[in-house]
């Protein structure tokens, strides 16, 4: 099991594959192992990388509070210590907001940007939103993550036929230390690099889910501030697509990394 010291704590890693490095962001409350169905496609052509952020998987759980600014320095440490320059950085959810910091405080890490089912923005303005976050919090405290994560297995993957798929999310899921998911999550409520992102010069694709939590109409609203970004949206699809849909999902990101390739092949 490798774990690398970075900025002071051990950050579990997984890395197979020759090739350009592809590094893997994972979401709230969960691991680099949600990355698996992505990892066995695109370790034939890259080196793929996946990290369990701080306080998630088997890397450290130090107390908090944390910041998108620190996960995104742990990922910029991470791949310094691998020896990788730049990578092309996929996120998704909570991954996708430090791919964004990512972009923005260390854009020489990144070769393309590809955010999947997140946004630049997670600040908390209104009453409904403060509503739903104290409960969300609430759920966490009095419910405890086993009841919390049954529910949240059940929408983002409904249905009789993903019952493995809950069954793995679940087993997943209850690792969590509670304490370090509530940091994580209060991390992310409050942070925006919002104004920043018209900064971002890389290659950038955002993939959406049309039954995300969040409506397409605000990726679309993303993808107009960066220049040159493309949105492709997936039909019939949640929060947890590349675990829902690998397929579909790997058909996208595969042609947009293949992109990159031919466009860096015709500068030479």
């Amino acid at each position: 099991m490798p774990t690398l010291d970075v900025n002071g704590i051990g950050l579990y890693y997984e890395i197979a594959g020759p090739g350009e490095p592809l590094l893997f962001l994972h979401g709230l409350g969960s691991c680099s192992q949600d990355w698996e169905f992505q990892a066995a496609e695109f370790s034939k052509d890259y080196r793929v990388i996946s990290i369990d952020l701080r306080g998630h998987g088997q890397s450290a759980r130090p107390r908090g509070p944390y910041s998108i600014p620190m996960l995104a320095a742990d990922a910029a440490g991470l791949l310094r210590a691998l020896g990788v320059e730049a990578a092309h950085v996929v996120g998704l959810s909570l991954g996708g907001a430090v791919a964004f910091q990512l972009a923005v405080s260390f854009p020489s890490t990144v070769k393309s940007l590809v955010i999947v089912n997140s946004a630049p923005d997670a600040k908390v303005r209104t009453v409904r939103q403060r509503l739903m976050v104290a409960t969300r919090l609430a759920m966490v405290r009095l419910l405890g993550l086993r009841r919390v994560g049954a529910a949240l297995s059940k929408k983002l993957f409904p249905g009789p036929g993903l019952a493995g798929v809950r069954a793995t999310f679940m087993e997943r899921f209850v690792r969590n230390d509670r304490d370090s998911y509530l940091a994580a999550l209060r991390d992310l409520f409050g942070w925006s690099v919002s104004s920043q992102i018209g900064s971002i010069t890389c290659p950038t694709l955002v993939i959406a889910a049309d039954n995300d939590y969040t409506p397409v109409a605000t990726k679309e609203a993303c993808v107009a501030r960066i220049s040159g970004a493309k949105l492709e949206v997936i039909p019939n699809s949640r929060h947890a697509l590349p675990v829902e849909k690998p397929q579909c999902f790997n058909a996208v990101l595969r042609s947009f990394l293949e992109e990159q390739s031919a466009r860096a092949a015709s500068l030479r």
